[in-house]
């Protein structure tokens, strides 16, 4: 068994240094990945064989998790802001 398994895709070219365009000062080497258009690494159909059927759906439902929880926590945040912007406000005015 290999210690790597290479699960690239096989668009990937195999060539050596950034032929035709050099642009390996920039360490990326986009030569190897012309054929690869439209390849997203974790978006949708990301997973190869009988496995990739449920990706999608997935993908979309920790995607939207992820948005559901971002806005209550910014919810929570503001709310909790308002009750100590609220309280400081009233403790300005007891003191005049």
């Amino acid at each position: 068994m290999p210690g790597i398994i290479d699960s690239a895709p096989s668009c990937i070219e195999k060539i050596s240094g950034a032929k035709p365009a050099d642009d390996s000062a920039d360490f990326i080497l986009q030569a190897a990945y012309q054929k690869c258009a439209g390849i997203m690494t974790f978006g949708h159909g990301s997973t190869y064989g009988d496995g990739g059927v449920g990706a999608t759906t997935s993908y979309m439902v920790l995607t939207w998790i992820g948005i559901i929880v971002t806005v209550a926590v910014i919810v929570a945040w503001v709310l909790y802001e308002d009750r100590r912007l609220l309280g400081h406000a009233q403790r300005l005015a007891t003191k005049v």
